[in-house]
């Protein structure tokens, strides 16, 4: 249940306080009841009129924490049938995915249909951290390390400044496992940037995104976010960078 002057600011029909002289001078109508009363309040199923209009109520925003498996394409539908990271989650609103994952890839993902907090987070001038955990073919040295940081060349554009490290690395089987944090998410980047330096991605995790991780979650679980999260989150993108 909400105030019926914050349903009508909310909706973006007029500021809270415009609202609130519509209500007291008899222009608002709930289930064709004509409403006097400030404090009032609404659920979603109530049919609300001003000056005789039907009021268009904003959607509600959901934000979903998804634990991507492999196998699962990250996309709201798939003309190959195959299963999709919405199919996971179980409700009745419209959402998509924040950014994608590779079919092969799993870890993190958001899911929302706030368009305003899905863009923001995806825009690399708010550098938003995406932590990823790599298992490469080669052991990875120094140097190379130093080439990831300092950016490399893929599809012909040189990648940003990233933070890499390398976590262990096994001379049996000559396989590598790093640490690489970017800010953008352009189409298999992760695998691209890789790629460069020559040493190609065996299995691909994404761990965290800001300062959310998959804490309790195993695969092909998910939760909805706090309050608090997407407040902290819309924190993030504000920052001056």
């Amino acid at each position: 249940m909400e105030r019926l002057q914050k349903v009508i600011a909310n909706s973006g029909y007029t500021s809270r306080r415009k609202a609130e002289e519509l209500i007291q001078s008899g222009k608002v109508k709930v289930n064709g009841v004509t409403i006097y009363e400030l404090g009032t309040k609404v659920n979603t199923t109530d049919l609300i009129e001003i000056d005789g209009n039907i009021l268009q109520k904003e959607e509600q925003k959901v934000y979903f924490l998804l634990y991507k498996p492999r196998g699962v394409v990250t996309t709201t539908n798939d003309d190959k049938n195959r299963k999709t990271v919405v199919d996971l989650i179980d409700t009745q609103m419209r959402i998509y995915p924040v950014g994608r994952l590779d079919y092969d890839t799993t870890g993190i993902l958001l899911l929302t249909n706030d368009g305003v907090l899905a863009n923001a987070l995806m825009h690399p001038k708010n550098n938003i951290d995406k932590v990823y955990i790599a298992k490469v073919k080669g052991l990875v040295g120094k140097e190379q390390i130093n080439q990831l940081q300092n950016g490399v060349i893929i599809d012909n554009i040189k990648s940003s400044r990233a933070q890499a490290r390398i976590k262990k690395y096994d001379k049996k089987t000559n396989t590598s496992i790093v640490e690489l944090t970017i800010h953008e998410g352009k189409n298999h980047q992760v695998k691209k940037m890789f790629e460069a330096i020559g040493y190609p991605v065996l299995k691909l995790k994404r761990e965290r995104i800001s300062f959310l991780d998959l804490t309790g979650l195993k695969s092909g679980e998910y939760r909805m976010l706090s309050p608090k999260e997407v407040k902290k989150l819309y924190f993030e993108i504000s920052k001056e960078k």
